[in-house]
């Protein structure tokens, strides 16, 4: 039986970071490079504290931890936690623009469970009732297996750049909220 979801809060900040980067370290290792994964964790993956002061983020906790996390957004940043260059917090116009999901993360251990699709489906209800009509986000390699498993379609792969002169390639995914 899966840990039932919350929201996350700053407390939890710190223990987020953690899962994000034993999450990113082990299920990603198989699409990325060391070097990338180490140069997206300071700052295209992370926290993003502007979620969780909207109360739009979540996270399952197992035996005290979080064991995965993720939300969505009615501001225009696409993807990234606190470092990321860039941010904007403006509001989306629902009746016009796509909710955005983001900063999904699961602990090795937890993969492949169905958390990573019960927060997805949060997510989702979570925008239809706050009027959108659609949900878009920015993959990594191995959540674009995910999410099109659950209707997104993809768009163009992106070469997105990390500190360091690297690249990371992204997917943009979207999803109909009918």
């Amino acid at each position: 039986m899966n840990p039932p979801l919350r929201l996350a809060t700053f407390a939890d900040a710190p223990a987020l970071r953690e899962l994000i980067a034993i999450s990113a370290r082990a299920l990603q290792q198989h699409d990325y490079s060391a070097a990338q994964i180490e140069a997206a964790l300071r700052s295209a993956y992370g926290v993003d504290s502007q979620l969780i002061t909207d109360g739009t983020y979540f996270m399952a906790e197992a035996e005290g931890a979080p064991v995965a996390c993720g939300g969505w957004s009615f501001r225009r940043t696409l993807f990234g936690g606190d470092d990321q260059p860039g941010r904007q917090a403006d509001r989306l116009d629902p009746a016009r623009e796509a909710a955005r999901i983001r900063a999904f993360f699961v602990h090795p251990g937890w993969a492949r469970r169905g958390l990573g699709s019960a927060i997805l489906s949060r997510c989702e209800a979570e925008a239809r009732a706050a009027g959108f009509t659609a949900a878009e986000l920015m993959a990594t390699l191995p959540g674009v297996r995910l999410y099109a498993a659950l209707g997104y379609e993809a768009a163009a792969a992106q070469e997105v750049p990390l500190a360091g002169g690297l690249t990371i390639t992204f997917v943009p995914m979207r999803k109909a909220l009918n």
